[in-house]
Parts: C-alpha cells; structure tokens; sequence
C-alpha cells in the first residue's frame, strides 16, 4: 500500500504558539496544484468512499481528530490525524475513508492535480475491478 505517514516542521515562536509548514516538492513528491479543506463536519461523519487513478495528495489536521481508512482491494490501514503537524502522504490507487472522531476538525488536503471528476472511482466493486486490471498488466510486462 502506497502511503508515509511522517511529522511537518514545528517552528516554536517565543511563547507564541508553534508553527507548522509543508513545501512542495520538499515536504510532498509532487507539485501542489490544489489546496482544499474540509470543515463544519459533524462528530461521527464518514466521507470519502473513493479512490483516484493517479492523484496524490497531502492529508494534515490542523484542529481536531480524523481517521483516515485506507484500503488496496487486499489490505487496509488506519491513520489517525490527532495532531497538527502529523502527516499523510496518499499514493493513486487507494480507496480512502475519512472519520471526523471530533468537533471542529478540519482536514487540509493538497493535492498533486487539478480537481478531475474522471479521475474518481467512487464504487467500491469498481475499484477492485480497476485494482486487478492494474496488477493484471503489470504481470504480463
């Protein structure tokens, strides 16, 4: 499973807070070609339910807790972004779940292209199809 779960620089700032930062290309393999968030989601939501063909992205909670469920037709991992410097770098192909665990989380996300709706596998059965044909070519190469 494509995925690297790792901290963002803390800059402390004399009594002031910390500060945290990504850059592209130095904190991600890709170039950021879009920046979203998700907020206002209410304790207990689940969201997500799709994978991506060849988008990468960045996952950071700045405020709150989210669980990230990730899975690759054969195995599955769970992330919990708890803090607001900790990190998930997601590679194309993985079906993704979100799970806000509290109030007022935000998730940030940047993202390695442009938002392509035909980029999505939003079935599940869908994705396993896509999955085994993957493999399927990669095996007669």
């Amino acid at each position: 499973m494509e995925y690297k779960i790792f901290n963002l620089p803390v800059r402390a700032t004399n009594g002031l807070g910390n500060l945290s930062f990504l850059e592209a290309e130095v904190d991600t393999p890709f170039q950021i070609k879009r920046i979203y968030y998700i907020y206002d989601v209410p304790t207990g939501t689940q969201r997500g339910g799709h994978a991506h063909k060849r988008l990468q992205q960045l996952l950071f909670c700045p405020n709150g807790v989210i669980e990230i469920i990730l899975a690759d037709g054969e195995e599955s991992a769970s992330v919990m972004l708890d803090r607001p410097n900790k990190a998930l770098l997601i590679g194309p192909g993985l079906w993704r779940e979100m799970l806000w665990h509290t109030g007022g989380a935000v998730l940030c996300v940047a993202a390695s292209e442009h938002y392509d709706e035909n980029d999505y596998i939003r079935d599940y059965d869908a994705f396993l199809e896509y999955i085994n044909e993957k493999h399927s070519e990669v095996s007669d190469d």
